[in-house]
């Protein structure tokens, strides 16, 4: 496969990927093969122990994906028949990754009467003597042809347990259930209808 052939299937692979990610993660149970990557997942430890996950995509924010997973506990605390829910132990997890890719796009050309002839200079590198320069192989000359974007995606989880009754006043961990949902009801995103 040529570097050119190369360069348009990383292109074709990347603009697929993207337009897959194309919105944050609205507020949706995590199943694969959903428009939109990510969401909500749980797992019963007892029965009014759970563990709660929210993942969010590279474009949802490390607020919305915590707000989310709040919801859910909320949300699931009241589905439960249960009035208020404490956290036992919660994290939220970053996952950034860098990625550096060549335009696919730029190729030198020097005119088809040259054959495989293109331009070659030296340059004196410190530490390391002369050094040859090809425009063909990404020497220091074309770094400015690089694409470099960091992404971040984030991933919340929280042990709750689950309670019925009054929420004790003093208890910082502690949240009624009824009214985390009416806070947070106007910032939740649903996936589209299609």
């Amino acid at each position: 496969m040529s570097k050119r052939s190369a360069a348009f299937a990383a292109a074709v692979v990347l603009a697929a990927s993207l337009a897959g990610c194309a919105t944050p993660t609205p507020y949706q149970p995590n199943v694969r093969g959903q428009s939109s990557s990510g969401g909500y997942s749980e797992v019963r430890i007892e029965p009014a122990r759970w563990r709660v996950n929210f993942a969010g995509n590279s474009l949802t924010s490390r607020e919305t994906v915590e707000g989310y997973l709040l919801f859910r506990a909320a949300e699931l605390t009241t589905q439960n028949g249960y009035d208020w829910f404490s956290i036992v132990d919660r994290e939220t997890n970053r996952d950034r990754r860098t990625y550096v890719e060549p335009d696919p796009l730029y190729r030198p050309w020097y005119g088809p009467g040259y054959g495989f002839w293109r331009p070659s200079w030296r340059y004196f590198g410190a530490g390391y003597g002369w050094r040859s320069w090809d425009p063909f192989w990404g020497d220091p000359f074309w770094a400015d042809r690089m694409d470099v974007r960091t992404v971040d995606r984030y991933e919340a989880a929280a042990e709750i347990i689950m309670h019925r009754g009054a929420k004790p006043g003093d208890d910082a961990r502690a949240f009624d259930a009824r009214a985390v949902i009416d806070s947070l009801r106007p910032r939740i995103q649903y996936p589209e209808r299609s």
